[in-house]
């Protein structure tokens, strides 16, 4: 039994302080040459503040492996000798963060499990350089997994297991190392690569000497991901989340150990809490822009819980490119922005000008929402701009995104976009207005969409108007094209024709609101939100059309009923 030795131990601050801060640029060039040792003893573990349910550790005792909307009966085979059902299952088995469950459990039978399915990976034959688990993304939450865990799995582990897993540990440092001064990590898995570098540097002994060039790339890689505003540059909140989740136990563990915390580190985690909240509707429930499915409010509790101060959300966010309004219980969120770049636009949406509108904890007005795992095959669907509460002409998205099945570096992202998007912000007697446009639609139709949204002071009403203007040096269309401006409802909300063809729309608490438009007659329709907590659902669509022509201009409202008031909900 090698008990002695896992025993977290303590090193001089005196020689250690210092060295993890070190340096300027991300030396990448220095990383391909520079060894790994594998450690002889974990100085440190890292915290795992991601909520944990014994439940799941009973389900993997018992056999039974479900990630990712699918379930894998391997009781009496390897689950990582199995076919995996998706691609996404087998990332999420061989990231390791189900570990976390097995180690919620009292029950000395599931911790045994842990590091006997943990002693079955690692015994496995090398695996292919396709093979999922060896994506660089999937190393890195492997890595981190390991170290959190590493006081369950190694406390009175036998010596052949220790020295697997201590050797597991460099390798998948190495892996990454390699990944880094390539280029096999790319848009934000470089974050997270480099993250889970840092907390190898940190917490094994073998980490010092890598320690200074793996924080110069960390800071250099959040200070080029993490914006002014603290949106992430791909402006997918959920990246946000996740990098906080990672973020905050690194920042412990460098302070336990009395070094000295990368300025970068700290103003990345500073910038981004606040960032998050001003995605917030009342429910806590963030905005569905971008790549953003269901919210797994857990894991934002768990992120925001760590917020030193915490003050009114903001409500500009010109870097990111989104905007708020909030009055009563009422909240807008406003998509503001363009596409993010190339290499980070792998999750962005053509939803550009969409937004969504929320009363108390009742969500009203949403996006579709990026679809879940098993629902994958609609993720091109979900990321066009019909899937959003925008405008759209001629059912053609305002961003052109590549195919799944186009070439490998280009499947995927968002090829072309709005080149010139802009925000003005007035405030008057109470009242918040914002005016937005976007010029996605120039090149295609000559055509600017123009947006000016209205929250009343009291929040009792939110008011639209949608215009189409002659783009800047356009010429002329002659065929014409017909837009339609879209209204995605939430699936809580019951939607019915009213009078004079106004519709009516009554919330999950009883309360209602009535939809009107000058000019075109609304019609509803059906459509899917992809974003329910327990996979797509059926939801309701308010749609006004008419011909996409310079000068249209749509106004609409939605009016709470003077008799009627919605209780404002909790922010978490």
């Amino acid at each position: 039994m090698l008990r002695d030795r896992v025993r977290l131990a303590g090193v001089s601050a005196a020689r250690a302080a210092g060295a993890f801060a070190r340096g300027a640029a991300a030396p990448y060039h220095l990383m391909k040459s520079m060894a790994i040792a594998p450690p002889e003893r974990l100085r440190i573990a890292p915290p795992e503040i991601r909520t944990s349910d014994s439940t799941v550790a009973d389900q993997i005792y018992a056999g039974y492996f479900s990630f990712e909307g699918k379930t894998v009966q391997a009781r009496d085979v390897s689950p990582f000798l199995v076919t995996p059902p998706s691609e996404a299952w087998r990332r999420s088995l061989t990231g390791f963060s189900w570990l976390r469950h097995m180690q919620a459990s009292d029950k000395k039978a599931a911790l045994a499990t842990a590091r006997a399915l943990v002693a079955d990976f690692l015994s496995a034959p090398k695996l292919p350089a396709d093979d999922p688990a060896m994506e660089p993304a999937v190393v890195a939450r492997r890595l981190l997994s390991f170290l959190s865990q590493a006081p369950m799995l190694l406390d009175g582990a036998e010596a052949d297991f220790y020295d697997a897993f201590m050797l597991a540990l460099a390798r998948n440092a190495r892996l990454l190392w390699r990944a880094l001064a390539g280029d096999g990590a790319r848009g934000a898995d470089r974050a997270f690569c480099v993250l889970a570098l840092a907390e190898f540097a940190v917490c094994a002994d073998t980490g010092r000497r890598i320690a200074p060039y793996v924080s110069r790339a960390l800071s250099a890689e959040l200070d080029r991901q993490i914006l002014i505003d603290g949106g992430h540059v791909s402006r997918n909140p959920q990246v946000a989340v996740d990098l906080l989740l990672d973020l905050l136990p690194l920042r412990q563990v460098i302070a336990a150990r009395g070094l000295q915390t990368p300025p970068a580190v700290l103003r990345a985690i500073d910038r981004m809490m606040p960032m998050l909240r001003m995605l917030q509707h009342g429910d806590g429930s963030l905005a569905l822009f971008n790549g953003m499915g269901a919210t797994a409010l857990d894991r934002l509790a768990s992120a925001l819980a760590h917020e030193d101060t915490r003050g009114a959300p903001p409500v500009n966010a010109p870097y990111a490119g989104y905007q708020r309004m909030e009055a009563g219980d009422a909240v807008v969120l406003v998509d503001a922005g363009g596409p993010p770049p190339f290499e980070f636009s792998l999750s962005a949406h053509a939803g550009c000008l969409s937004f969504e509108y929320s009363l108390g904890v009742e969500r009203v007005v949403v996006n579709c929402g990026a679809p879940s795992a098993p629902h994958l095959d609609a993720r091109e669907l979900a990321r066009a701009t019909a899937a959003h509460s925008t405008l759209v002409i001629d059912d053609r998205s305002s961003a052109r995104i590549a195919p799944q099945s186009a070439a490998r570096r280009r499947a995927g992202r968002v090829l072309a976009g709005p080149r010139n998007t802009d925000v003005e912000r007035r405030r008057l007697d109470g009242e918040t207005t914002l005016v937005l446009s976007h010029d996605g639609y120039a090149r295609d139709f000559g055509l600017v969409h123009e947006r000016e949204l209205t929250l009343a002071a009291d929040g009792g009403a939110l008011q639209g108007v949608d215009r189409l203007i002659a783009a800047e040096g356009a010429g002329r269309h002659a065929e014409a094209h017909d837009f339609a401006v879209r209204f995605h409802i939430h699936p809580r909300v019951r939607v019915a024709a009213g009078a004079d063809g106004a519709v009516e729309l009554t919330l999950a608490n009883g309360a209602t609101l009535i939809f009107e438009s000058l000019g075109p007659t609304p019609e509803i329709e059906d459509s899917i939100f992809f974003a329910a907590p327990g996979g797509a659902r059926k939801c309701a669509q308010i749609v006004l059309r008419g011909t996409a022509v310079a000068g249209v201009e749509i106004a609409w409202s939605f009016r709470r009923r003077a008799d009627e008031q919605v209780s404002p909900g909790r922010e978490v």
